[in-house]
């Protein structure tokens, strides 16, 4: 099987950063090309009120702050700007179906390692996508 489209979800913290990094250089490596993901969360559940509440205005201005977050990203590590994508919604669903439709052979994501409450209080977006993605997952732990 040959890997040529990886997908790096990303929420820019330290530890997507370094997933990213890593993505690079296997992407280098294997000659594929690496699409950026960055999923604006807006509750899809438990209180669709709040989902309602966030206007076009408020919208617009997350898109453009994660734009500018992402061609930060993407500028250092010469990343192609047309692979950098911004989606609403719930990120493990949102990841899901953005690697279905780019047609993905991989997805390299950052793990936080969370254990015990705060695990439990805030899940694990990369434990569920590595469950059900339907292609490889390659989670990489944050620099200690």
């Amino acid at each position: 099987m040959k890997i040529q489209k990886v997908l790096v979800p990303v929420d820019f913290s330290e530890c997507s950063e370094h997933a990213l990094d890593y993505a690079v250089e296997l992407a280098d490596k294997l000659g594929a090309s690496i699409h950026v993901l960055s999923v604006i969360g807006i509750p899809s559940y438990g209180v669709p009120e709040l989902g309602v509440g966030i206007t076009a205005t408020m919208m617009d201005n997350m898109i453009a702050d994660n734009q500018a977050a992402l061609d930060a990203l993407a500028r250092p590590r010469k990343l192609d700007s047309k692979n950098m994508i911004i989606r609403a919604g719930d990120a493990r669903d949102v990841i899901l179906q953005t690697a279905e439709e780019l047609g993905a052979d991989l997805i390299v994501m950052g793990t936080h390692g969370r254990r015990g409450i705060s695990r439990a209080l805030l899940g694990s977006v990369a434990e569920m996508v590595v469950r059900t993605a339907p292609v490889p997952v390659l989670t990489v732990r944050g620099r200690k």
